[in-house]
């Protein structure tokens, strides 16, 4: 019908398919239009007919696992994942965001949780087409252009995935301010993961490692123990070098 909004496509990919007929009923009956592979080369097929909103990748299928079907998703695009573990395996999960998922659900989990999920990483899947900020000049080693999406270190565009993105957006237009793990987790994962403090963790580590000449010992992202985080404040520091380069001239 003209006029009514297409409805957000997700891939399931599970090789139960007690599992995913379930999966499929709720997430219809959510408003989701779904689509079904049963092993990574379906998925694949699947990726580019379909072209998803959104993947539900389980972790352990036959022939290739769920991560080396991830590892394959993110050579073709940035398309959100959400991994499906069992229960106590956290290496799973971390191993799997390191790869490039942007969340994990764990078996066995409620409709009303995986709909959570889904929604919560879609928007921030959202997010990047939201933002508008301009240009900013950290230094001269970092430059970030929120109009166009993109985060240059030396010179070289490095590629940040939605939720990274969305990290590094609150933290530098909070520059200067601290804020706590809970501000964090609101902010950038949404209210549904106030009880998932790792994710912020990982993250700020995973962003470090991108932007920060020695992740070891940052000059971007600050850590203030027991309480959050702090970007540096660059606008004062940058003041500063210029009130400084006045006074030499003068």
């Amino acid at each position: 019908m003209e006029g009514t909004p297409r409805k957000n496509r997700i891939l399931v990919v599970d090789d139960e398919k007690g599992l995913v007929k379930i999966i499929r009923l709720n997430l219809e009956h959510d408003g989701f239009e779904v689509f079904e592979a049963n092993n990574g080369a379906q998925a694949m097929d699947r990726l580019r007919a379909v072209i998803p909103d959104l993947v539900l990748l389980d972790v352990m299928m036959p022939d290739l696992d769920g991560f080396q079907v991830l590892r394959m998703i993110r050579e073709v695009g940035s398309t959100p994942v959400i991994m499906l573990t069992a229960k106590g395996e956290e290496n799973d999960k971390v191993r799997g965001l390191e790869l490039g998922a942007d969340d994990y659900v764990t078996k066995p989990f409620s409709p009303r949780e995986l709909t959570s999920r889904i929604r919560a990483v879609l928007r921030r899947g959202s997010f990047a087409d939201q933002t508008d900020t301009g240009k900013i000049d950290v230094d001269g080693r970092l430059q970030i252009d929120f109009d166009r999406h993109e985060v240059w270190v030396d010179g070289e565009l490095v590629q940040l995935r939605p939720t990274e993105y969305r990290l590094l957006y609150h933290l530098v237009k909070n520059a200067g301010w601290v804020l706590t793990h809970d501000q964090i987790l609101s902010k950038v994962w949404g209210y549904e993961y106030e009880d998932e403090p790792h994710y912020v963790r990982l993250y700020i580590n995973y962003l470090r490692k991108k932007i920060e000449k020695d992740p070891a010992n940052p000059r971007y992202i600050l850590t203030e123990r027991g309480v959050g985080y702090r970007f540096v404040d660059y606008r004062r520091e940058n003041l500063e070098i210029g009130r400084a380069s006045c006074r030499e001239r003068g």
